[in-house]
């Protein structure tokens, strides 16, 4: 039986109200008003060739070449229009190069004029083979140049920073860079110089070394946290990257799709690898999530997959107590014998770091369980409190892209607050998002905080200062001392977001609970590692087993028991600082450690006496670490790229990837820790991360987490519990100073090192304190306490007077190491040179 053609054509269908109709290339079509042309014409199937336009960028008109030929009311315009800056109008006519010789004419002429200077080095430029300017003059250039002269040529490569490489020539001046680092990043330090024939884009500092006449730039040299995405939107091979740069070809290169494994925004990338050695990753297009963009970070921070501290083989501790090489049997052996004597003298814990997926997450709570028959785990390898604890479990653990906070919330919020939370440096995803939305949306952005940070200024958002330490008496202060975002947090679409160093404050989240119970305003906390998010939902803490389940309930624990066939431990476990001192004190006679790092630790010193103390330590670890020198066996594990599995993000929207490097021989946490619980007499069935997450899945969620603030009573302190919320610690004197810190985007982190063009990039260390603080301090700060001290250039800012803010992990600033110190702590300050 044939089916008749529907009949209906497109002049028959009324017209939405907001729309227009129009004709492309003799076909009627319905678009939005205020579409662009070149928009509507691929909706139709028309590719029409571009290098300016790009989805995410205002139009430029730049190139110029998309030219469409358009008529209006029955007339002809006089030339060809750029169909990517003119939106469409009810009746236009729209001929593209496909029925028009003269549209097609003007491309053409447009690709020769940008291939006349254009080098003919295509075998050895980074870009040839996926070029879009080789496939369009491929398809719309002319077969033959009239171009006899010398081409213009420029000293090249020419270092826009130390991992972007600008080669001049290649450059057909499509400003993409331009508007990205303006308008998405916030960072406008590439710039147009010159005019007419020698224009060309560069830096101030280019400038300058070039001596050029146009001084049009910003004065600023390029520093950004996304720089690399102008080299992957870069439409020809003038921008490059110096990591990557003539290191393989395209052709030559497998690509898998992968997540991004540096903070909790959990980005869709691209991972391209040549002979089992990662070359590069891209961002990948996910409009829910990164768009299409990634930071720096995640773009260049993979070499430690093949740093030379990688541990390949598993180590056991020999009786000169020197690590040795082992092979599995022994190693897995020996750490049974010595964890089975810990569970059944005073009890083993564990200890995870933020490096997990969900699935190994998942194999670290049942180990614990079943394997330990203890509580005693908990994932917050960094500073942490119970009323962290009690917030998370009533009001984060559970929530989902449906029910909770998302990206997409926050780009169309009406006024958004960011308390203990620098997006920039903890989420840039979200820190691109919160721009967007204040530059499009005219969202209005509040930052709780200290000072005018790179954040504050590139959201255009407003900030309310206060002492370190003192943001919950700030916030609890909201309605009284700023009426203005009070009334806006209490309108539609109010967000709040609060990051990990929150937990540094006594009384904050009790204090937000308290806020988004009053306004309405919608809350969501945004941990600064992939990990965290998973191992909460899998019970990688003491209070709580996977899916929210309360320890201390037994008709949800007997859940748990029914499917995991044991009996699991009714009392609530220690925490990372309960474990630590229980270790340090001999309460403990045994620690699995997956991935932690004594310096993130509230106090170093403590972490490395319980590895000191505790009668046996077990180490899963990829790199050799502080851990490891004290480990008694070290159990080398797989990093993402040699493992499937996925990232729950701060959203709780779950980023599955499948393995990149096969072959490598690495095994996943899961798989490290069924085998060795098998070599304990105990099964926890997470031999892969498919046989992990299937068991993970059939616990479904508890009914009662993601409670409301007013349906979780006594989940965190009231104001009167939180005795010196308003700061934390006293009142500095003479000499003092509060200390106010949190990690920068770019700094030590063990993920990032082995890549020194990423680690060229990282902001200057420096001291910053208000003009008042830093009088008679000279050009240098020394900051102390009795644990140490850190000395650094004076930088003044718009802090609160008797306040220093310090990097926590960069060059000659490992606050934790060094001060064993956090946000809110009382210092001495000195000048350096005293």
């Amino acid at each position: 039986m044939t089916i008749a053609p529907d009949k209906t054509t497109t002049s028959e269908i009324p017209v939405p109200e907001g729309h227009v109709k129009l004709t492309i290339d003799g076909e009627e079509v319905i678009a939005p008003k205020g579409e662009l042309l070149i928009r509507t014409a691929e909706r139709l199937g028309t590719v029409i060739p571009r290098f300016c336009d790009h989805p995410l960028l205002d139009p430029a008109g730049a190139c110029r070449q998309c030219l469409v030929e358009v008529e209006m009311g029955g007339r002809p315009m006089p030339k060809p229009q750029a169909s990517c800056t003119m939106t469409v109008a009810d009746g236009m006519v729209v001929k593209t190069q496909l029925t028009s010789p003269v549209a097609d004419k003007a491309q053409q002429g447009v690709m020769e004029l940008l291939l006349i200077n254009h080098p003919l080095d295509c075998p050895i430029c980074d870009k040839g083979g996926e070029c879009p300017l080789q496939n369009q003059a491929l398809a719309h250039g002319r077969t033959d140049s009239r171009f006899v002269d010398t081409k213009r040529t420029f000293a090249k490569p020419l270092p826009i920073s130390s991992q972007v490489l600008l080669d001049r020539e290649r450059c057909v001046l499509c400003q993409r860079c331009t508007r990205f680092s303006a308008q998405i990043a916030g960072d406008p330090f590439i710039e147009l110089l010159e005019r007419g024939a020698h224009q060309q884009i560069g830096t101030a500092e280019t400038a300058d070394v070039l001596d050029l006449a146009s001084r049009t730039t910003s004065g600023e040299p390029f520093q950004s946290y996304f720089s690399g995405n102008v080299i992957q939107i870069c439409p020809v091979g003038a921008l490059t990257s110096a990591a990557y740069r003539f290191r393989s070809r395209p052709f030559d290169l497998v690509s898998s799709p992968s997540v991004c494994e540096h903070c909790s925004s959990g980005c869709d990338e691209r991972t391209d690898f040549r002979r089992g050695k990662i070359q590069r990753k891209l961002a990948g297009d996910d409009p829910e999530v990164n768009e299409e963009w990634l930071c720096d970070k995640g773009r260049f921070a993979f070499r430690y997959v093949q740093a030379d501290d990688r541990i390949r083989r598993p180590l056991v501790r020999n009786a000169a107590g020197e690590l040795e090489e082992a092979s599995w049997t022994d190693a897995l052996r020996i750490a049974s014998e010595g964890l089975l004597k810990a569970r059944d003298g005073k009890g083993a814990a564990v200890l995870t770091g933020g490096r997990l997926t969900v699935e190994d997450a998942y194999a670290y709570s049942k180990f614990a369980r079943i394997a330990l028959r203890t509580n005693d785990i908990d994932f917050r390898a960094r500073p942490h409190s119970d009323e962290e604890l009690a917030f998370l479990s009533s009001a984060v653990v559970g929530t989902t892209p449906e029910t909770g906070v998302t990206f997409g919330e926050i780009e169309r919020a009406r006024t958004v607050l960011c308390v203990a939370f620098e997006p920039e440096d903890e989420a840039p995803i979200v820190f691109l998002r919160l721009r967007k939305a204040a530059r499009k949306n005219r969202t209005r952005v509040v930052h709780l905080g200290q000072w005018t940070t790179s954040s504050v200024r590139k959201t255009f958002g407003e900030l309310l200062a206060c002492v370190p330490g003192g943001e919950a008496a700030a916030v609890d202060g909201i309605a009284q001392h700023a009426a203005d975002v009070d009334t806006a947090l209490s309108g539609d679409g109010a967000v709040v977001l609060v990051g990990e160093r929150a937990a540094e404050i006594p009384g904050l989240f009790s204090a937000l609970q308290r806020l988004s119970a009053r306004t309405g305003a919608r809350l969501a906390w945004i941990p600064r590692r992939a990990g965290d998010r998973g191992a909460l939902e899998t019970g990688c803490v003491p209070t709580l087993l996977p899916g929210g389940r309360p320890v201390t309930d037994a008709a949800a624990r007997a859940e748990v028991e029914k499917q995991w066939g044991v009996e699991l431990p009714a009392s609530p476990g220690r925490d990372v600082t309960g474990i630590l001192e229980a270790a340090s004190g001999g309460q403990l006679d045994a620690l699995v450690v997956g991935g932690v790092d004594p310096n993130d630790l509230p106090d170093p010193d403590l972490a490395r006496r319980a590895l000191d103390n505790a009668g046996f330590v077990v180490s899963l670890e990829l790199r050799a670490s502080e851990v490891t020198e004290r480990a008694d066996v070290v159990l080398p594990v797989a990093p993402s790229v040699e493992k499937a599995g996925s990232y729950l993000n701060w959203e709780g929207r779950r980023r599955a990837f499948d393995i990149t490097l096969e072959g490598t021989g690495s095994l996943p946490d899961g798989r490290v820790l069924d085998t060795l619980a098998v070599e304990m007499d105990a099964d926890l069935f997470t031999q892969t991360p498919a046989a992990s997450a299937a068991d993970l899945s059939r616990l479904s969620k508890h009914p009662n987490v993601a409670l409301g603030a007013s349906d979780a009573p006594n989940a965190t302190l009231g104001a009167s519990d939180a005795p010196n919320a308003t700061l934390g610690r006293s009142e500095p004197g003479p000499g003092q100073a509060v200390l106010a810190t949190w990690r920068q985007l770019i700094d030590n982190g063990s993920l990032q090192d082995g890549e020194p063009h990423l680690k060229g990039t990282q902001r200057t260390p420096v001291a910053r304190l208000s003009a008042k603080t830093a009088e008679g301090l000279g050009t240098t700060v020394k900051v102390a306490t009795e644990r140490g001290s850190i000395t650094l250039p004076v930088e003044v800012a718009d802090l609160p007077d008797g306040v220093v803010w310090l990097p926590g992990n960069s060059d000659g600033s490992a606050v934790r190491a060094a001060l064993a110190a956090g946000h809110g702590a009382l210092v001495q300050i000195s000048g350096g040179d005293q």
